[in-house]
């Protein structure tokens, strides 16, 4: 008796959490158990190969990220949640080009933006909504701890995802949903309150068992331009990684790496968009009663600055200029010398036989009142074009 209450007290628990995410409009929600991650060993050697570059965060809270237990005392339970952002620009809606102009053309040099980042800051979006959550839950459970994190809290958020039936993690190690495809961001709930896991629950539609269904597949491996991705797959070099080297690392990119950064000036795709698993995701938004069966939350619709930026204009940018582009925006955090830098490389990558691109870079190594990144930067990238040319 004693245990067939328990257990429907952890299947309340669990549908009252899946409800209110739901109702928040999430595209996903699964429940996890706490347990200790598995990968901890492995996160250790990779650390220990210094393959996390400038994110000295992920080092200094190791042992926290690799137990919930850490993060909440006594954690019992993570309510994992998928927010859906789009994977291709929204059927009807015109393209915003820099200066008014609706194509690349040699006048307008573009650099990219990963489609995450093309509407609200996904921190904010999220959050806002797991707080909101845990009040509720909190107001059920007084006697118990809820704690939202969002990308901002040193936990596994793809292994959780995982575990909680929302896909599996493939050689991108990006969390893929076996019909959903993976243009998802992730937030979690860690709490006290123990609930039945989606494995419990024998993962019921729409969650799935964590089945690898990457197979032999290697496209993901083979379209990085950087060769981020380990050949093997299932790790990342991110020293190497076009998102990481764009919004991450906030010193000189080495030049070596500057050719296979393309025109990507803040995050990248292109792993994700090589994805067969994508195709079913990119089906579903184009087939409006299918849609129906998938939620992207409104708040991540494309908007200025998105898909892409003027570079040459970048180059000109004040401070202010910097915070009203991105005002809302989760690449706020890209310094104005970060974001120079990254157009003057997506600049040089576009300026083979464009005397006009070679000469804004060249006009740039001159100034005397930029970031010393960005100078650096200009210089390096310029004699890659001169040596080109000679």
């Amino acid at each position: 008796m004693e245990s067939a209450a328990t257990d429907h007290a952890r299947f309340a628990a669990a549908a009252a959490a899946q409800r209110l995410a739901r109702d928040a409009g999430f595209a996903l929600c699964g429940i996890a158990d706490a347990r200790p991650s598995a990968y901890a060993a492995f996160f250790a050697d990779w650390l220990a190969a210094g393959k996390h570059g400038e994110m000295s965060y992920l080092a200094e809270h190791a042992e926290v990220r690799s137990d919930p237990g850490r993060l909440v005392d006594r954690a019992a339970s993570v309510v994992v949640v998928a927010d859906a952002y789009p994977g291709k620009w929204p059927s009807g809606q015109v393209t915003q080009w820099p200066s008014g102009e609706r194509q690349h053309s040699a006048s307008t040099p573009l650099g990219r933006i990963a489609k995450y980042a093309w509407g609200d800051d996904y921190h904010k979006t999220i959050k806002k909504r797991l707080h909101a959550i845990c009040d509720t839950l909190a107001a059920q459970y007084p006697s118990h701890t809820f704690r939202a994190t969002t990308d901002t809290a040193p936990i596994f958020e793809r292994e959780l995802a995982t575990r909680a039936g929302l896909g599996w993690t493939g050689k991108h190690t990006l969390l893929i949903h076996p019909r959903l495809g993976s243009y998802f961001l992730l937030g979690t709930i860690v709490t006290t309150l123990p609930m039945q896991t989606s494995a419990m629950a024998g993962y019921p539609a729409p969650l799935a068992p964590p089945t690898d269904h990457c197979g032999a597949c290697t496209r993901c491996i083979d379209a990085c331009p950087t060769d981020a991705i380990a050949a093997e797959g299932y790790s990342i070099d991110a020293t190497r990684c076009i998102s990481y080297l764009t919004l991450e690392h906030r010193s000189e990119i080495a030049p070596a790496l500057f050719r296979g950064m393309g025109d990507w000036i803040a995050g990248c795709d292109i792993c994700q968009d090589v994805c067969p698993h994508n195709r079913r995701r990119l089906a579903i938004e184009e087939d409006s009663d299918a849609a129906q069966t998938l939620r992207i939350e409104p708040r991540y619709t494309p908007r200025s600055p998105a898909p892409a930026m003027n570079l040459l204009a970048i180059l000109d940018w004040t401070e202010d200029d910097r915070r009203a582009a991105f005002t809302g925006s989760a690449l706020k955090r890209m310094k104005l010398g970060m974001i120079k830098r990254n157009a003057l490389i997506a600049m040089g990558n576009a300026a083979a036989g464009d005397a006009q691109l070679g000469a804004a870079i060249e006009a740039f190594t001159q100034r005397t009142d930029e970031d010393p990144i960005a100078l650096a930067t200009a210089r390096a990238v310029f004699d890659q074009l001169r040596n080109h040319n000679v």
